[in-house]
């Protein structure tokens, strides 16, 4: 009998910037496969800067060519942070690829996840429009999660949030002991469901907590090139977008923003083939 074989598919996160390992990044994806099963088959295709394309036509592809056992996407936060994020594109990408994995009979692993706004600590007109944008991914993470049968784990809300041992120090992307709350949460949910059978990842950091000053080296060095390679194309429109926020809040009339995001994300999901949900394999 063949290991149980988990891909992980996704951007940064789940490449796992944030917990250093040698010379590269370890993160929640592969402290969870070793609590998966005794014996387990990881391959983690996240790449740093990912968007839900890139998962639709690179990742999934080639994870579905691996025939896994279980499967986890956890993405979208990138595509908030470009100019040409359109929740009906997210939402077709996802419902695809989700679609892709179950007619092969892959358990789906999802989350949904805090917006980069307030956890950069942005100016409330600057982390609004990001705060929609995130609200509305996870609204459509949501919902085909449920179509899907997904395991789903709420990683947009919570105390951990705030918890700044819990973050790098870019503020987006988890410490080493952020990723392991994320890898105990899922092992949670997967044990519930009868899926993981191995020992719970400690929730303990195993590398000494980086030194302040060694953190501000790394955010000057290459964390905030980090960020500016995600949003560098968005800053004129957030700028736009900031400003329609100010008018709407001197008019009274924010209520506005909220509905015609709600009401693009509900024409995102109805125009997604309704039917009845495919069956495993």
């Amino acid at each position: 009998m063949r290991p149980l074989r988990f891909v992980a598919l996704g951007d940064s996160l789940t490449e796992g910037v944030g917990d250093p390992a040698g010379d590269g990044w370890r993160g929640w994806a592969a402290l969870l496969a070793d609590g998966l099963d005794p014996a387990v088959d990881f391959t983690n295709l996240a790449v740093s800067g990912a968007q839900t394309r890139d998962v639709l036509e690179r990742q999934t592809p080639a994870a579905l060519a691996l025939r896994p056992d279980l499967v986890s996407i956890v993405i979208g936060v990138n595509d908030t942070l470009r100019c040409t994020f359109d929740i009906h594109a997210v939402a077709a990408r996802l419902d695809k690829a989700y679609a892709a994995f179950r007619a092969q009979g892959t358990g789906l692993l999802t989350a949904c996840l805090p917006d980069p706004g307030s956890m950069l600590g942005l100016p409330g007109s600057l982390a609004r429009p990001l705060a929609r944008r995130q609200r509305a991914v996870n609204t459509v993470v949501h919902a085909l999660s449920e179509r899907y049968e997904a395991v789903h784990l709420h990683a947009s809300e919570g105390a951990w949030l705030m918890d700044r041992a819990m973050w790098s120090a870019d503020r987006l992307h988890p410490s080493e002991r952020g990723h392991r709350q994320l890898a105990v949460r899922f092992h949670a949910l997967l044990a519930e469901a009868g899926i993981a059978t191995g020992t719970e990842p400690s929730a303990e950091p195993e590398f000494p907590v980086p030194t302040r000053s060694a953190s501000l080296l790394w955010l000057a060095t290459k964390g905030s090139a980090w960020v500016a390679r995600r949003c560098t194309d968005l800053l004129p429109q957030l700028v736009a977008l900031a400003m329609a926020e100010i008018r709407h809040k001197a008019r009274g009339t924010s209520g506005r923003l909220d509905l015609s995001a709600s009401a693009a994300v509900a024409s995102a999901l109805a125009a997604l083939t309704v039917g009845e949900q495919p069956e495993a394999a």
